[in-house]
């Protein structure tokens, strides 16, 4: 998809180039108009000249007139050019820059005075603009309509009008730089306010913020609030959500726990069948209950964490709860984490993650217990190590199916790791298990940062 930067770059190029184009062409056009007509004046200044100073010599015949000062007049092929002719007795006059050429004056009909004007091919195989009028001169035989052409050549038009071009072209040029450039600023500018909206966009992706904040031009304060309203809307319909959730998971709990004082009663009675049944159904259904207390706090997507987590802020929690625990008590928990790392996940699940790897590994580790946080490229590579028996390895894939316990004797629900692999999934960190040589179990979760 081509962007609207893009799009109005290439809109402005064109319609600049364009305009830029016409405009040439026009006072180009208007630079040859003015010339052209300059050049009309100057030829019909000529032909004024000479039919001044026309007139008949005793036998009848046109006397060679003074010609004009122009000394192009009187060089051979000079660039100005003048012819006289005397229809009734065939008598053509030229001026000396014609030397042996005869201009091929059209055989047309002139009403005395008219002015005709065409283009012609000059001497030397040159083209020369001409402009003709027929004048009504008076002998002593009578009066004669004398034909007065003067030419230039029409080279000097086509140069000036050359060189008029060569010497705009620059200056429309860099006015064509100039405007493309005022059209970048003028986007920058005008795109600026949705810069700023993409940024609140991404603070909001990354849990800076919670709602758009920034100052919009008005064009884009409706659609900001609409979008903070709808933002308001889905946070309030999650917290609901979640609220209604644990409170029923907390009001199914209560009567569990009564089920549970229950069953210790009837097994004081002797009624130890139907006790044992019971105590699997409350467990079951009190292991339904906790997962689904989990699962309330878990994030449904990365875009609704309400912050980015501190990665060993959180893991010195977790590692100073379970020192209080008999079975961390007993045992070597170390982190080597680096100050400050910041994962995008929710504080509290990373603290739902390591709170169920950590205690798990706390249930079967024999003297440690090690969490550790390794950069590697874009990623950051956690571990979380033990040095217990490890896991069969035919059971390490089945090891997040909820509900499995691989030892019936040690105490827990099954649905730890369970917990560990639905975050997992939810933030799209790759979650591994492996067994360690000679002893011990690994935990790695694999980070991927954007």
């Amino acid at each position: 998809m081509v962007s609207i930067r893009t799009r109005f770059l290439v809109v402005s190029l064109v319609s600049v180039t364009l305009s830029l184009s016409l405009a040439t062409w026009f006072f180009l056009g208007l630079f040859t108009t003015n010339l052209a007509a300059r050049i009309d004046g100057e030829l019909t200044s000529h032909i004024n000249m000479l039919a001044g100073t026309l007139n008949f010599g005793p036998d009848g015949k046109l006397r060679r007139p003074q010609g004009p000062r122009d000394n192009r007049f009187y060089q051979a092929y000079g660039g100005l050019y003048w012819q006289i002719v005397d229809p009734s007795n065939g008598l053509e006059l030229r001026s000396e820059s014609l030397f042996d050429y005869a201009l091929p004056l059209p055989a047309d009909v002139h009403q005395a005075g008219a002015v005709h004007r065409y283009r012609l091919k000059g001497p030397d195989s040159r083209d020369v603009i001409v402009q003709e009028r027929v004048i009504l001169l008076a002998s002593t035989s009578g009066s004669h309509d004398i034909r007065i052409a003067v030419a230039i050549d029409a080279a000097d038009l086509d140069q000036a009008a050359s060189a008029f071009a060569w010497t705009v072209v620059p200056y429309v040029a860099a006015l064509g730089a100039f405007l493309v450039a005022m059209s970048i600023i003028q986007l920058a500018i005008g795109l600026y306010p949705l810069t700023t909206l993409a940024r609140a966009l991404e603070a909001l992706s990354q849990r800076r913020d919670h709602q758009l904040t920034g100052s919009f031009p008005s064009e884009l304060s409706g659609l900001v609030i609409q979008l903070n309203k709808l933002l308001e809307a889905r946070d309030n319909a999650i917290q609901k959500a979640r609220a209604r959730a644990s409170d029923l998971a907390h009001g199914l709990k209560t009567p569990l726990t009564i089920i549970s004082n229950n069953v210790l009663k009837l097994e004081e009675k002797g009624e130890n069948e139907i006790a044992a049944e019971l105590e699997l159904v409350s467990s079951s259904m009190l292991a339904h209950v906790n997962h689904e207390l989990a699962r309330t706090r878990i994030a449904q997507n990365p875009d609704q964490r309400k912050s980015d987590a501190d990665c060993s802020q959180i893991a010195g929690q977790v590692i100073r709860t379970l020192n209080h625990t008999e079975a961390g008590e007993r045992l070597a928990i170390s982190q080597s984490i680096p100050e400050g790392l910041t994962l995008p996940i929710d504080p509290n699940d990373l603290r739902e993650l390591f709170g169920n790897l950590l205690e798990n590994a706390c249930k079967w580790a024999t003297s440690s217990v090690a969490i550790k946080a390794i950069r590697t490229g874009t990623q950051w590579l956690v571990t979380i190590e033990d040095d217990g028996p490890g896991v069969p390895g035919d059971k390490l894939p089945d090891l997040t199916r909820r509900g499995l316990r691989l030892d019936l004797k040690t105490p827990g629900t099954g649905l730890g790791l369970a917990i560990v692999n639905e975050i997992a999934e939810v933030y799209g960190i790759t979650l591994t298990f492996e067994n360690l040589l000679p002893a011990g179990f690994r935990a790695t979760l694999l980070f991927s940062l954007k």
